[in-house]
């Protein structure tokens, strides 16, 4: 796809995620908007996959180590053809196939269930290192959060990653500076996270404006260096695309009322 029409989908993917946080009355829709374009180039220009054949052995792989970003992945899985739209009023209700995290075993398009944070690079290294003692050309994608990025083992991981020499690995870092209770800085200050990336090893593309498809494409479209990991630094802003959520932290794990829904849905309209 090209940007354009990337970006239709994009606009949809942001609809999807207010919908879906709105119709549950709960979920986190800032860090799912601030992915938005992330995911979305991953899955429609960058991967090898099937909606009609989810469990392809020689598929191509991603893992949402920030697993609470669940209405994007499931907006995007939708709009890849992986799940049907209808599945959202079900979201976060109980037996639901789409709960408050992604669950490998009853999602299609789900490689990994997660969202105890940190663990998401290391199943994800643990990918790349069976695809090629396999001597398979699977690529495998992590999307990890910065807050995520205080746990320790998220560095165990890479380092685990540059000494395997794991150059089929893409980590994204999603980096829109808030967490929870507030910002990085405030919580856990990261330091200077691109110098931390190089000193472990990755071949590190920086991302001033990781909301810009173009920019996106081009960082996802840089040739992986032999024998190294691919980090991808984007800095995003939480809740983008909806005024009144963008850079607010108390976004992070709160819906939308309807009144709020209704507005940003009109935001979004194009």
């Amino acid at each position: 796809m090209n940007t354009q029409e990337l970006s239709k989908v994009c606009r949809q993917v942001r609809r999807d995620i207010i919908t879906m946080t709105a119709n549950a009355g709960s979920g986190h829709p800032g860090g799912s908007l601030s992915a938005v374009e992330l995911m979305t180039s991953v899955f429609f220009n960058h991967m090898r996959v099937d909606p009609s054949n989810p469990h392809d052995p020689d598929r191509d792989r991603f893992v949402l180590s920030k697993g609470h970003a669940a209405p994007c992945y499931y907006a995007v899985l939708a709009a890849k053809g992986f799940i049907s739209r209808d599945e959202y009023a079900n979201f976060r209700q109980l037996h639901s196939i789409l709960q408050g995290h992604p669950d490998a075993k009853k999602v299609p398009g789900v490689d990994a269930s997660t969202g105890s944070l940190g663990q998401g690079v290391s199943i994800a290294v643990g990918m790349a290192l069976g695809a090629k003692h396999l001597g398979k050309d699977t690529k495998v994608f992590a999307l990890v959060g910065d807050g995520e990025s205080q746990e320790g083992q998220i560095w165990e991981a890479y380092m685990a990653a540059a000494h395997y020499k794991l150059d089929n690995l893409t980590v994204i870092i999603d980096n829109n500076g808030l967490q929870i209770d507030g910002s990085n800085d405030q919580v856990m200050s990261l330091g200077d996270l691109g110098a931390k990336l190089r000193a472990f090893g990755f071949d590190l593309v920086e991302l001033p404006d990781g909301n810009d498809l173009d920019a996106v494409e081009a960082a996802l479209s840089k040739p992986t260096m032999p024998g190294k990991p691919k980090a991808i630094l984007a800095r995003t802003v939480k809740g983008k695309g909806v005024s009144f959520m963008e850079n607010q932290v108390g976004w992070h794990g709160k819906a939308p009322n309807a009144e709020q829904r209704d507005q940003a849905l009109k935001e979004l309209e194009g």
